[in-house]
């Protein structure tokens, strides 16, 4: 066969990714810091835009929401001890997206949720714009360091969310601030389950982490080390008396002799009683959430962006006007042009975001009306390709807005994304049900169980059914174990162990 040449003419569509369509998809995804960030380095490169007067400087709050038109967080561990007791008693969008028409078993933070906010390094055209400090390696924060483990002891969301919640309240010393049996309220969810996750988080490295005690502290680093007994746990419990040097009352108070009392005491001391001061600390600010939803008279849900995250930018069109007048060279002519043209489509792609973010948020809050009604119970089954079809966008779009925006909720502040879970057949022909919702109704049946009554995962499969929830037994040992549930025959010789230690420290 003989190779020839021919010239042929072809027509045919092609979506040509201009800057400009490049910078409103990346505005889409970028979080409201880094938002921030970038709208206040083009306000100092083109001088055809400024601030709203009337919007207040960066490290302020916003306040207005028109987005689209205009400006847009121990000298001895005895004193520890006191102060402890003195306080418990006190676009790739696609093209249709650019122009728009218009609990988990609970929660992952509330509003005093904080994020920690690192410059990384800038390039520019000479060697002066690099920022050498950035090429520094930062000093690991506690929180870091704790975040990366829960990330990796956590594969179910909701555990994920209320571990780094928790992880929110937790001071520098490693310490946990805050009431279970009201943060359990707040967040809609069982104790049980708030309990659990702190204890899963207890694990974390160094020990003694997220105690809420000093005497919790210290057990917890006790039973690392293997050590921790009910003759070491009744001293704990009289932590007071040794802080008050009363070493009589101690020994009475625990029925052992001065040269045990002397040996704990030497034990003790060297345990670290406030565990996370060993790490560094960097500056950190409020995470502010993109969308707030308030419940209304009607019982209905409000849905509304949260104004402190819209730049707010106005196109200084008669400063244009004036000094377009004097550009003689051409040079100085298109440079004006340029930053008119750049104005305009920042103003534009900024009220592009903030109604594509609201479309979306308003399609979640419809599609997971159980959720914010009733709580993780009524999570449903959601993917990306539900929403996108429901407001006529592509699924690569509903993945940016969902990616770093979060959602002020009466039940927390959640990112976007954690709204979307898999789905697990019914038994009988009703609704789907969200693969978390089924997480959370095994654990919680699990956290019912006492030791006469240790339910195996045929038994849990059993009760799911009659519940209504098709599932194979295969499937229950997979989020047992993704849970770190141990089996059951672990957990009837742990429980009857837990009753044992009890019943001796109560003799």
């Amino acid at each position: 066969m003989g190779l020839s040449a021919k010239l042929e003419l072809r027509q045919g569509q092609q979506l040509v990714m201009t800057p400009q369509l490049q910078q409103a998809i990346r505005l889409l995804q970028l979080s409201n810091m880094e938002l921030t960030a970038f709208v206040e380095a083009e306000l100092e490169r083109n001088p055809l835009l400024e601030r709203e007067e009337n919007e207040a400087a960066p490290s302020e709050s916003a306040s207005d929401d028109d987005a689209g038109t205009e400006t847009d967080a121990d000298d001895d561990w005895l004193d520890l001890q006191r102060s402890n007791g003195e306080a418990e008693h006190s676009l790739d969008a696609e093209p249709d997206t650019v122009y728009p028409d218009t609990s988990p078993s609970d929660l992952i933070t509330d509003q005093s949720s904080w994020a920690s906010v690192r410059d990384g390094p800038r390039y520019g055209d000479g060697e002066d714009s690099y920022n050498v400090e950035s090429f520094v390696s930062d000093e690991v924060t506690l929180k870091d360091h704790l975040s990366k483990q829960l990330h990796l002891l956590f594969e179910i969301p909701a555990e994920l969310m209320v571990g780094l919640h928790l992880l929110d309240l937790v001071d520098d010393a490693g310490y946990l601030q805050a009431d279970l049996g009201e943060l359990a309220d707040k967040l809609g969810a069982a104790p049980a389950f708030i309990e659990n996750v702190l204890a899963q988080a207890q694990t974390c490295e160094p020990a003694g982490v997220f105690a809420r005690s000093l005497s919790e502290c210290l057990a917890l680093q006790l039973k690392e080390r293997d050590r921790y007994d009910p003759v070491i746990a009744a001293f704990l419990d009289n932590l007071d008396r040794l802080a008050a040097h009363d070493l009589a009352g101690l020994k009475r108070a625990i029925g052992v002799d001065a040269e045990e009392i002397s040996e704990m005491i030497s034990e003790i001391r060297a345990l670290d009683p406030k565990p996370g001061l060993r790490f560094g600390h960097t500056h950190v600010q409020p995470m502010v959430p993109d969308v707030i939803v308030r419940a209304a008279k009607d019982g209905s849900w409000l849905i509304e962006l949260n104004n402190d995250t819209l730049p707010r930018v106005l196109v200084n069109r008669t400063y244009y006007t004036r000094v377009a007048k004097t550009a003689q060279k051409p040079d100085d002519k298109d440079y004006l042009l340029d930053c008119l043209q750049t104005a305009n489509w920042l103003v534009k792609s900024l009220d592009q975001r903030a109604r594509t973010i609201l479309r979306v948020s308003e399609e979640i809050v419809r599609q997971q009306d159980g959720f914010f009604t009733h709580g993780v119970q009524h999570l449903r089954p959601l993917n990306l390709k539900t929403v996108a079809d429901a407001i006529s966008m592509h699924e690569s779009t509903i993945s940016r807005v969902t990616s770093n925006k979060y959602m002020a909720t009466p039940r927390g502040v959640f990112e976007l994304k954690y709204f979307f879970t898999s789905a697990i057949a019914s038994a009988a022909d009703g609704d789907l049900h969200s693969s978390e919702s089924v997480r959370h109704r095994i654990k919680a049946l699990i956290d019912g169980e006492t030791a006469a009554a240790v339910l195996s995962d045929d038994k849990i499969v059993e009760r799911l059914r009659d519940e209504g929830v098709d599932i194979a037994r295969r499937t229950v040992a997979k989020y047992r174990e993704a849970m770190r549930i141990p089996s059951s025959v672990q957990r009837r010789r742990e429980k009857r162990l837990a009753e044992q230690m009890g019943s001796l420290r109560t003799t």
